[in-house]
């Protein structure tokens, strides 16, 4: 078994021991695990503070850049864990959500949480993937 850390590039440095994706390759397959992306720019700032939204295109872009260093794409998603700090911003959530997802409909869980590790962001998600 091979393990890879995976840091795209322009990517926000993570805060502590840990990267944004782990590769591992065991045999023929492949499978990433993404640390739960938050809307955080490559300067640290927080990205449309309490924008459910906004910050929600932010974290999928980053979600796709972390894929494609790896190799992966978003057909690749077999599962998906999202942290909301209000659900009522789910519906809004779950547009764009479903735009990236339409297709392959991976397994999904949803929680509200009191708050995430950034002030002002509203939405965390992290995903595994499997090539």
């Amino acid at each position: 078994m091979k393990k890879t850390l995976i840091y795209p590039p322009n990517h926000p440095a993570p805060r502590g021991a840990y990267s944004p994706g782990l590769l591992v390759e065991h045999g023929d397959s492949r499978t990433l695990y993404l640390t739960g992306q938050l809307a955080v720019d490559p300067d640290g700032k927080v990205v449309a503070p309490c924008d459910a939204a906004a910050q929600t295109e932010y974290v999928f872009s980053l979600i796709g850049s972390i894929l494609a260093a790896a190799g992966m794409d978003f057909g690749d998603v077999v599962k998906v864990e999202t942290f909301l700090t209000n659900m009522p911003d789910f519906e809004k959530f779950s547009a764009i959500r479903n735009r990236f997802f339409a297709q392959t409909r991976p397994v999904s869980t949803l929680l509200e949480v009191k708050g995430l590790a950034r002030e002002g962001c509203c939405v965390e998600i992290a995903v595994t993937a499997v090539k």
